[in-house]
C-alpha cells in the first residue's frame, strides 16, 4: 500500500486494533515542534538514533491493556475516532430524514451498540445462512456457495491487501494496461489467520498459534451448535494449511510482473480444474464479465484442485466457521468475547477490547465513512489548513523535480518519464473532490446483522457496477478521518486525509524543521512510492510499462538490492529477521523522502532557533525519529515483521544511516553502531 502506516480496517467481526493513546500522552504538556521529553540524551544518536529520539517516552509508556502496539500515530487515531463519535452522536439526536445518508449512519451506529437487541437474537440472524450451508449436497452447489462469498475485500496496490478469508477476493481498479477503465482483479484467500507463514513456519511460537486456532475454532463451532467440533476444527485446519501452501508469500505478491496475468472466464476451468467456475461466477453475480487480471494464477490452480480433492463437508465447515469469525462482532457476547480470546490476546497480545463505542465507529467509518466524512472537513480542516498543506506538497514535488535532474546515473530519456510522473501528479490533501454515494445499501434500525451483511454486499454491488466504466483518477481510497496517507499508482495519485494534517504530524506553530521532519518526510515517502520498485513500473498514465533505459534499470535494481540487503540484517527476535525484499518498496520511500523533504526544509530559508541545545538540522532528523516511536507487544511485532510491508518503528527511524546530512547534523562518527561509509550508503533518488 503505498501507505505510510500499517492501519488494518476492521469489518463487522473484527475487535482488534493496534493503536491507542497511552495516559502519558494524553496528559504531555503542549508543544510545537520536537519533543524534548521523549529523548535519551543518554544514547548516541549514531549507536542508535531511534532509541536517542524515543527513548525517554519509550521508558515511561505502558502499553494499555486493550492495545498491542501505541505509536505516535495513536493520539491522532484515537482523537479522531472521538471526534466521529461524537458526530455520529449528533446524527443519532438530530432525527434525519428516512433513507438520508445521516440517519443511515445513526441507525448503522445504533444498531451496532444495541448489545441488549443483539444478545436476545442470538444466532436468529445467522441462520438462514448456516441453513444455506448445511443444504449443500455436491460440488456443483458448493461452487455456487462458494460464488456467493465473494466480496471487494482486497486491494492490492493501494492497502497491501493481497488475499482474504474468503477462498477468493475481488478488487475493481484500472487496468494494467488499460488505465482509463476499471477492470476486475481476482486474488487468493481461504486463510483466517494473518498470513500462510502461520500455518507453515516450524517455529515453536507458531506452533503454539496454531494448537490455540484449532481449539478456537472447537469453541466457535460449539457456540454455533455443532457437534463433533474438535473433529470438525482439525480437518478446517488441515484444508486451510492445504490452501496456504498454494498462497503466494507477501514479498512475492510486491512483484509487479508476476500479477499482470488475464484471464478469460472460459479459461478458468481449463487453467484451474476442479471447481465448477460457470457455478462460482454465477453465485458472485460475475456471469456478465469476460476478463480477469488474476494476481496469484498458481494459487487459483491449486486452490481450486482442493474444492475437488476435499470432502464437501470439509468445505462445508469451513464455509460455516469462517461466517460464524467474520460476524461474531454482531452476535451474541459469548462469540465476540471468543474471538477476541484468539485474535486479540494470542494473535496481538492485547489484554481487553476496546470500548464497543470505538468498534462502532470502525465499523460506520468502513461502511459509510463519506457520509462522516463530509461532516468532519467542515468542522475540523479548514481551508487555511488545506493551503498550508498544498503549498507544502508543492514544495517537496519541486525538491523531487530538482534531485531528478541532477541524478548522475540516469538517461535523459528515463528522466523525462520520471518528470511526467511527477507533472501529472494528482494529489489529494483532506478530502475527496467527489463522494462516494451509498444510496443501495438499505440500513434498518435494530439490524445489526443484517446492517452489516447489507453493507458488505451493497459495496460489492457498487464495485461490480464499475467494471469496464471509465477511471475516477481523483477518487480516494481513504476517508478524510483516517489517519494515513497513500499513493494511488494505477491513478498516479495521492491522498493526504485531513485527520494527518495536524499537530505532531504538522504544525502551524513549529518551525519549519519540525514540519519538514513530520508531516514533510511523510508527503516525500509517498511521492517517492512513484518511483519505488513497485511504482516505478507504471508510467504517467498509471500503466504497466517499462519506461526505463537498460543501463537506468540495473543501477537502480542494484541500489535497490543494497537496501534490501541492510534490511535482512535487522532482526527484532532472535528467531525472525526483517525480510528485506518484503519491506522494500516502503524502505525505499522512507530513504527517497528523508532526501526530498531535507531539500524542502533547506528550500525553506526558514532555519529553526536551536531548542533544548539542538540546532536546526538535528530537529528536522529527530522530528523524523520521533514519527516512528511505537512500543508493542511480541505476538503484535511478530505479526508485522511477518504480514506488514512496513518495517517496524526502530528500523524506519534508523534510515538516516544512509542520509550523508544526518552525519553532519550530529557529527557520527566511525565506529558508531549506524556509522555506514559514504560508500555504503545507499541513494536511490
Amino acid at each position: 500500500m503505498r501507505h505510510v502506516r500499517f492501519l488494518r480496517l476492521l469489518t463487522a467481526g473484527a475487535v482488534l486494533s493496534f493503536f491507542a493513546v497511552s495516559a502519558q500522552q494524553a496528559s504531555a504538556p503542549e508543544t510545537h515542534g520536537i519533543t524534548v521529553a521523549n529523548i535519551d540524551r543518554s544514547v548516541k544518536p549514531g549507536d542508535d538514533f531511534y532509541r536517542f529520539a524515543n527513548g525517554d517516552w519509550i521508558n515511561r509508556t505502558e502499553i494499555p491493556p486493550d492495545r498491542a502496539i501505541i505509536d505516535v500515530f495513536t493520539k491522532l487515531a484515537d482523537m479522531s475516532n472521538k471526534r466521529t463519535n461524537d458526530l455520529i452522536e449528533e446524527l443519532a439526536k438530530s432525527n434525519a430524514p428516512t433513507g438520508s445518508g445521516e440517519r443511515k449512519v445513526a441507525d448503522l451506529f445504533n444498531s451496532y451498540m444495541n448489545e441488549a437487541g443483539i444478545e436476545a437474537k442470538g444466532l436468529t440472524p445467522l441462520r438462514v445462512h448456516l441453513d444455506e450451508i448445511a443444504a449443500i449436497g455436491d460440488k456443483k452447489q458448493l461452487a455456487y456457495a462458494l460464488g456467493k462469498t465473494l466480496r471487494a475485500d482486497v486491494d492490492a496496490l493501494n492497502n497491501t491487501n493481497y488475499h482474504t478469508p474468503n477462498i477468493f477476493g475481488l478488487w475493481v481498479a484500472p487496468g494494467f494496461q488499460d488505465s482509463d477503465h476499471y477492470t476486475a482483479y481476482l486474488m487468493q484467500g481461504g486463510l483466517q489467520l494473518p498470513d500462510r507463514e502461520y500455518y507453515l513456519a516450524d517455529s515453536e511460537h507458531m506452533k503454539n498459534v496454531r494448537a490455540k486456532y484449532e481449539a478456537h475454532i472447537t469453541a466457535i463451532l460449539k457456540l454455533a451448535g455443532f457437534s463433533d467440533t474438535e473433529m470438525r476444527a482439525k480437518r478446517i485446519v488441515d484444508l486451510e494449511h492445504s490452501i496456504a501452501q498454494s498462497h503466494r508469500s507477501l514479498a512475492e505478491n510486491e512483484d509487479i510482473h508476476k500479477a499482470d496475468t488475464m484471464w478469460k472466464r472460459a479459461d478458468f476451468s481449463a487453467k484451474a480444474p476442479g471447481l465448477d467456475w460457470a457455478e462460482y461466477f454465477r453465485g458472485a453475480g460475475l456471469s456478465h464479465v469476460n476478463n480477469f487480471d488474476v494476481w496469484q494464477p498458481d494459487a487459483f490452480t491449486k486452490e481450486a484442485a482442493l474444492v475437488e480433492s476435499s470432502p464437501v463437508d470439509t468445505w462445508k465447515d469451513w464455509l460455516a466457521f469462517h461466517l460464524v469469525e467474520a460476524y461474531s462482532g454482531v452476535l451474541p457476547k459469548a462469540f465476540n468475547d471468543e474471538r477476541f480470546s484468539f485474535v486479540g490476546k494470542v494473535l496481538s497480545g492485547a489484554q481487553q477490547q476496546r470500548p464497543r463505542w470505538q468498534r462502532g465507529v470502525f465499523v460506520v467509518d468502513g461502511l459509510l465513512g463519506d457520509v462522516v466524512g463530509q461532516i468532519y472537513v467542515k468542522r475540523y480542516f479548514s481551508p487555511e489548513a488545506k493551503a498550508q498543506a498544498q503549498a507544502m506538497v508543492a514544495n517537496l514535488i519541486t525538491a523531487f523535480h530538482k534531485r531528478i535532474d541532477a541524478l548522475d546515473w540516469m538517461n535523459a530519456s528515463t528522466k523525462a518519464e520520471a518528470q511526467a510522473k511527477l507533472s501529472t501528479l494528482y494529489v489529494g490533501i483532506g478530502y475527496p473532490e467527489t463522494w462516494h454515494d451509498y444510496s443501495n445499501f438499505e440500513v434498518k434500525p435494530d439490524d445489526a446483522f443484517g446492517n452489516i451483511w447489507r453493507g458488505n454486499f451493497s459495496d460489492y454491488q457498487r464495485q461490480i457496477a464499475r467494471l469496464g466504466k471509465p477511471v475516477d483518477k481523483k477518487e480516494w481510497s481513504m476517508t478524510p478521518q483516517t489517519v494515513n496517507a497513500v499513493n494511488l499508482p494505477l491513478q498516479n495519485a495521492l491522498n493526504f486525509p485531513a485527520a494527518i494534517l495536524q499537530p505532531p504530524f504538522y504544525d502551524p506553530q513549529a518551525p519549519a524543521a519540525a514540519n519538514y521532519g513530520a508531516i514533510g518526510t511523510v508527503i516525500g515517502h509517498e511521492i517517492s512510492h512513484t518511483f519505488d520498485t513497485l511504482g516505478s513500473t507504471f508510467d504517467s498514465k498509471g500503466r504497466l510499462r517499462n519506461w526505463w533505459t537498460p543501463e537506468d534499470l540495473k543501477h537502480f535494481e542494484a541500489s535497490t538490492q543494497r537496501l534490501a540487503d541492510q534490511y535482512d540484517t535487522y532482526k527484532p527476535f532472535p528467531d525472525l529477521a526483517i525480510n528485506g525484499k518484503q519491506t522494500l518498496a516502503e524502505n525505499i520511500a522512507d530513504v527517497a523522502g528523508i532526501s526530498a523533504a531535507y531539500d524542502g526544509y533547506k528550500a525553506s530559508g526558514k532555519p529553526a532557533p536551536a531548542v533544548a541545545g539542538f540546532t536546526s538540522d538535528q530537529q528536522f532528523f529527530i522530528a523524523f525519529g520521533q514519527n516512528w516511536g511505537e512500543k508493542a507487544r511480541e505476538a503484535a511485532l511478530r505479526q508485522q515483521v511477518m504480514t506488514d510491508p512496513h518495517s517496524p518503528g526502530e528500523y524506519r527511524a534508523d534510515n538516516v544511516r544512509n542520509i550523508d546530512a544526518w552525519y553532519s547534523a550530529f557529527e557520527v562518527k566511525p565506529g558508531e553502531k549506524l556509522y555506514l561509509t559514504p560508500n555504503e550508503r545507499v541513494r536511490i533518488w
